[in-house]
C-alpha cells in the first residue's frame, strides 16, 4: 500500500483499526446450532372414547298443583320449599259453599229413592190386578214406566251426589306426587278458580334426576359406525356410563347412566335429544342448572394420547410438532376429541412411531432442524389404564 503523505502518525492509525473492523465484519458468522427439544413417541392403547356436551338438569316428575274448585283459599299447610309425602294436604279452600252443595245432593238423592220406592209398590200391587184384568195392560205399562223413570232419577241423583263429593273432596288441596314443594303462588285469603285452573304451588321430585343434552347427528352416526367396525368396544349398550362436571368445574361423584335416545333428528339444529338419569340423595343438582355430561361411548383399543402442552389449538385447529426425517420440525395438523387428564385424545393426523414435540416449541420452527435432547419416549398412560 502507498504511504499517505501529510497524514499524521495518529490519524493514520485510526484508519487503519478501521479498515480492519472493516475486513471482520465482511466474514459469514456462524450458524446457531438446532433447538434443543423434547418430544413423546406415539404409542396406540386402550383410550376410553368419551363424549362431553352441555345439558340442563330436569326433575323426573313436576306435578302443577292447581285448583279443581271455585273458592277461597283459608290456609297454607306446608312448609315451603320442603320435601311433601304423596296425598300430603297442601291448601284448603273454603269448603262450605261446596258443603251445601253436598248436601243438596244428598236429599235430591234421597227423595229419588222415595219416589222410586213408591213407583216400584205401584207395579207390586198393578201386577196381580192386571193378571185378573181388573186394569187394562196400558194403565200397568204406564206404571211400569214409571218405576224405571224413578230408578233412572235415583242413578242420575247418586251421580250428582259423588261429583259433589268430590267437589267437596277437592277444597283439600294435596300433593299428587312426592318431591320437594316450591313456592306458593297464592296466600291465605286468595280467591281461586276451576275454569281458570289457578296455579297453586309446584312439586318436583328431585331423586332421581334427568340430564337432557344433544349430539349432532353427524357425530352420532360417527360413533355407531366406530361401534360397528369394532373400532370402539362398548360393555353394555343398555347401560351406558355417563358422569357430570358441575358449573365449578367439579365432577359429581355418583355417575349416571344414559336411559333415553330420541330417534327423531331435530331439523332446526341437526341434533338428536339424550336424556341420562342420575341419583340425587344430597339435592346438589336442581331443575335448570347447567353442566357438562361426559357419555362413555366405550373403549378405543388403538386411541392416542398426546400430552395437552404439545397441541396448538388456534381459530384453523388443532396442530403438533413432529420430527421428521433427518430429525427435521414438520407442523402436523390434527383432529383431537376429549380431554382426559392432562392429554388431549387424537382422532386424526398421528400414527403409531410418530415423534411429538412436548417441550421446547417456542424455539422450534417449520422445517427446521432440532435436536432431541431426551431419547423418545412412549406416550402418556391411557386414563383408561390409570
Amino acid at each position: 500500500m502507498r504511504a499517505i503523505t501529510g497524514v499524521s502518525p495518529r490519524l493514520g492509525a485510526v484508519l487503519a483499526g478501521l479498515a480492519l473492523l472493516s475486513a471482520c465484519g465482511s466474514q459469514q458468522q456462524p450458524a446457531p446450532p438446532p433447538p434443543a427439544v423434547d418430544v413423546v413417541t406415539v404409542t396406540p392403547g386402550a383410550v376410553a372414547s368419551v363424549i362431553e356436551l352441555p345439558g340442563r338438569v330436569q326433575a323426573v316428575r313436576t306435578a302443577e298443583v292447581r285448583s279443581r274448585v271455585d273458592g277461597i283459599v283459608e290456609r297454607r299447610m306446608y312448609e315451603e320449599g320442603t320435601d311433601v309425602g304423596a296425598d300430603r294436604p297442601l291448601f284448603r279452600i273454603d269448603p262450605r259453599q261446596n258443603q251445601a252443595a253436598y248436601n243438596s245432593s244428598a236429599a235430591a238423592l234421597s227423595r229419588a229413592e222415595a219416589g222410586a220406592a213408591n213407583a216400584r209398590a205401584v207395579v207390586g200391587r198393578y201386577a196381580p190386578l192386571v193378571k185378573q184384568q181388573a186394569i187394562s195392560n196400558q194403565e200397568y205399562d204406564a206404571a211400569v214406566a214409571s218405576a224405571r223413570q224413578a230408578e233412572a232419577d235415583v242413578a242420575s241423583a247418586r251421580a250428582a251426589l259423588d261429583r259433589a263429593k268430590l267437589d267437596l273432596n277437592y277444597t283439600l288441596v294435596t300433593s299428587p306426587i312426592a318431591g320437594r314443594a316450591g313456592r306458593a303462588q297464592v296466600t291465605e285469603g286468595a280467591l281461586v278458580s276451576a275454569a281458570s285452573a289457578t296455579l297453586m304451588t309446584t312439586v318436583e321430585q328431585l331423586d332421581p334426576v334427568y340430564v337432557n343434552f344433544s349430539q349432532s347427528s353427524s357425530e352420532l352416526l360417527q360413533v355407531r359406525r366406530r361401534m360397528a367396525t369394532g373400532e370402539i368396544k362398548a360393555a353394555n349398550l343398555d347401560r351406558v356410563r355417563v358422569t357430570l362436571i358441575l358449573e365449578d368445574g367439579t365432577v359429581y361423584a355418583p355417575a349416571g347412566h344414559l336411559d333415553f335416545l330420541d330417534m327423531s333428528v331435530d331439523e332446526s339444529t341437526g341434533t338428536v335429544s339424550l336424556r341420562a338419569e342420575f341419583p340425587n340423595k344430597q339435592r346438589l343438582l336442581l331443575p335448570g342448572q347447567f353442566v357438562r355430561a361426559r357419555v362413555e361411548a366405550g373403549i378405543n383399543s388403538n386411541g392416542i394420547l398426546v400430552p395437552q402442552r404439545a397441541v396448538q389449538v388456534s381459530g384453523q385447529g388443532a396442530s403438533v410438532m413432529v420430527v421428521g426425517a433427518n430429525n427435521i420440525a414438520v407442523a402436523r395438523p390434527v383432529k383431537v376429541g376429549d380431554l382426559q387428564g392432562g392429554s388431549w385424545v387424537v382422532n386424526e393426523g398421528l400414527k403409531a412411531g410418530d415423534r411429538v414435540i412436548v417441550n421446547g416449541l417456542q424455539k422450534v420452527r417449520p422445517g427446521q432442524p432440532v435436536t432431541i435432547a431426551k431419547p423418545a419416549t412412549p406416550g402418556a398412560k391411557p386414563a383408561s389404564a390409570r
